[in-house]
């Protein structure tokens, strides 16, 4: 399957005028592996007013692609045949998305990514929203952001954190016995298993 592009209508937050421009409905990463880098530093989904400059954020909902991760932007439950090896995942914003099209490429996996967050959070000592951005180093540290004060703050927590979280999910099937299909892998995901 190629990507699909389509025309959407905008309203420009800064001037107020309407415009068309174009958006992807659908990313293939593999028959166009450039539209992943496009996904991962957000230019895909950024249009600029025609009249005024303004650059806005499109947020309807999109389906990327690639060798291992099939992720939707929408707000609704999807039914997905024929995954074959691959995750398929739900978010519902260009964040979530771009974080997961970054766990992938990383090679990691985003279910002990979100338990290695919330182990994380519990040092922190902290309620905050992680990201992941990259693995960093000759020892492949995990680089995580999160918002505070008005400026991301940054944080590199040891990979055998990561691993230790890929042990408690090898350890614990019951954790992925849901994954089938299209699911939402969030902080609430992984928050119902530790209650």
């Amino acid at each position: 399957m190629s990507s699909v592009i389509t025309s959407v209508s905008l309203c420009c937050p800064g001037c107020g005028k309407e415009y068309e421009a174009q958006a992807y409905r659908h990313v293939d990463a593999v028959a166009e592996p450039e539209l992943r880098d496009k996904v991962i530093s957000g230019e895909l989904f950024l249009r600029t007013c025609p009249f005024c400059g303004s650059r806005q954020l499109v947020t309807d909902p999109v389906i990327y692609r690639d060798n291992h991760l099939l992720a939707c932007l929408s707000d609704r439950k999807l039914e997905v045949e024929g995954l074959d090896g691959m995750a398929g995942r739900l978010v519902s914003d260009v964040g979530s998305l771009i974080e997961k099209v970054k766990i992938f490429t990383a090679g990691l996996d985003d279910v002990p990514m979100e338990f290695c967050k919330f182990v994380t959070r519990q040092e922190l000592g902290k309620d905050v929203d992680l990201k992941f951005l990259r693995l960093d180093g000759a020892d492949n540290d995990i680089i995580l952001a999160y918002p505070e004060g008005g400026q991301m703050q940054m944080l590199s927590v040891g990979f055998n954190v990561y691993e230790d979280c890929c042990g408690i999910v090898g350890r614990n099937p019951e954790i992925t016995r849901g994954l089938g299909g299209m699911v939402r892998i969030d902080r609430s995901w992984v928050e119902q298993f530790l209650r």
